[in-house]
C-alpha cells in the first residue's frame, strides 16, 4: 500500500494541540491497524525552523514549507485571526493546496483557507467563538457555526481543537476502515466519530454549571439516568427543595429551564446510542427516557428534523442493527 502523505503547516502562534491531535491520530492509525506505513507525517514551516505556539510550547518543524513538495493531505491548524495572516505563508498554503487529494483545517485554520480563496462559494466552520468574524471577513465564504466539522469536497475545516481530532479520525475511516479509527480512538481515549453535522456544544457544554452543590448533583444524576422519573417534582426532592423554588434556581443557575435541559439530555444520549450501538429503537427509546419509540421519533423530528432511524442511517456507518417493533430499522 502506497504511504499517504500528510503535511502539517506550522506558524508563529499556532494552536499546538490544532497540530498534536491530527498528527497523534495519523501517525497512529496505521500501527493501530496493522498499517504501520499507511501514512507519512511531516510538518513544515517558513524556513524550516522551530516555531513558539500560542501557549508558548515550542514545535520542531521536519522541512521547509516554501521546498514542500505535493501531498495527499494539507493541514492546516488554528492561530491568531486579529490582523491578516503572513502572505508568504497564504501563497505557499494555496499552492500546496492546489496539488492536494484533501486540504484540512483545523478551528480558527479556517482563515487561512478563506485568505488564501479557498473557501470562496463554499461551506465551512471555524471555532464557534470566530464564527461571526469569518463570515463578516470573508462574506464569500458559507459560514455554518453547528457542526463541529464540514466536508465540501475535498476541502474540511473542522471547529474547536478537539474537533480536529474528530476529523482526522473521519479520514481515517475513509482511508483504512472504520475498525481501524476505532482502533486509534480508544488508543488515544476518545469517542470513534463524532458525525460531522453534531452540534459542536454538548447539552452539558452549551448550559452553565449550577453554582450550588444541590443543584450540580442533580445535573449528573440527569445525564446519568436519563430513563428515571425526571420531572420538576422528583427532581426537587433529590435537592431537597420545593418544586416552585427548584424551578427557579435551576433556570437562574443553569440558564434554561429543568424541562428543556431534560429534554437535551435525552435527545443526546439517545444520539449517541444510534451512533454508537446496535440497540433497536424500541430499546434506545426505553433506556433515554422517551417511553415509546413514537415518543423519541417526535423528539428527533422537532430538534433534527429526521425521525431516528434516518439519523442512524445518516451517521452509523455499520447497519447491524436490530429492527424495532414500531417498523424503524
Amino acid at each position: 500500500m502506497r504511504a499517504r502523505s500528510v503535511l502539517v503547516v506550522l506558524y508563529e502562534g499556532v494552536q499546538s494541540l490544532d497540530v498534536t491531535g491530527p498528527v497523534e491520530v495519523f501517525a497512529g492509525a496505521g500501527a493501530a491497524a496493522g498499517q504501520p506505513g499507511a501514512y507519512r507525517v511531516a510538518t513544515a514551516s517558513l524556513g524550516g525552523g522551530p516555531v513558539r505556539s500560542h501557549s508558548g510550547l515550542g514545535l520542531l518543524a521536519d522541512a521547509d514549507l516554501a521546498e514542500a513538495g505535493p501531498v495527499d493531505t494539507l493541514v492546516v491548524p488554528g492561530g491568531p485571526v486579529g490582523e491578516r495572516p503572513d502572505a508568504t505563508l497564504v501563497a505557499r498554503i494555496r499552492e500546496l493546496a492546489e496539488g492536494a487529494e484533501r486540504v484540512v483545517s483545523v478551528c480558527t485554520g479556517a482563515f487561512l483557507l478563506a485568505e488564501a480563496g479557498l473557501l470562496a462559494g463554499r461551506r465551512a466552520t471555524t471555532h464557534w467563538a470566530h464564527c461571526e468574524a469569518l463570515a463578516r471577513r470573508y462574506p464569500d465564504v458559507e459560514v455554518d457555526p453547528d457542526p463541529i466539522y464540514v466536508r465540501d469536497g475535498r476541502l474540511a475545516t473542522s471547529a474547536g481543537v478537539t474537533a480536529g481530532i474528530d476529523l482526522a479520525l473521519a479520514l481515517v475511516e475513509e482511508d483504512l476502515g472504520r475498525e481501524a479509527a476505532l482502533l486509534i480512538a480508544r488508543h488515544l481515549v476518545v469517542f470513534l466519530r463524532r458525525p460531522g453535522n453534531q452540534a459542536q456544544f454538548s447539552t452539558q457544554l452549551a448550559a452553565q454549571v449550577a453554582a450550588r452543590e444541590p443543584l450540580r448533583e442533580v445535573q449528573r444524576w440527569i445525564a446519568e439516568h436519563p430513563e428515571a422519573d425526571l420531572s420538576v417534582e422528583a427532581l426537587a426532592r433529590r435537592s431537597a427543595l420545593s418544586p416552585r423554588h427548584f424551578a427557579r434556581a435551576f433556570a437562574a443557575e443553569v440558564g434554561v429551564t429543568p424541562g428543556r435541559y431534560v429534554d437535551g439530555v435525552r435527545l443526546e444520549a439517545a444520539r449517541r446510542r444510534l451512533e454508537e450501538t446496535a440497540e433497536g429503537i424500541e430499546e434506545i427509546a426505553r433506556h433515554c427516557g422517551y417511553g415509546t419509540p413514537e415518543a423519541m421519533r417526535r423528539a428527533f423530528v422537532r430538534a433534527l428534523a429526521a425521525p431516528p432511524a434516518e439519523y442512524r442511517r445518516r451517521f452509523r456507518p455499520s447497519h447491524d442493527v436490530r429492527p424495532s417493533h414500531d417498523g424503524e430499522h
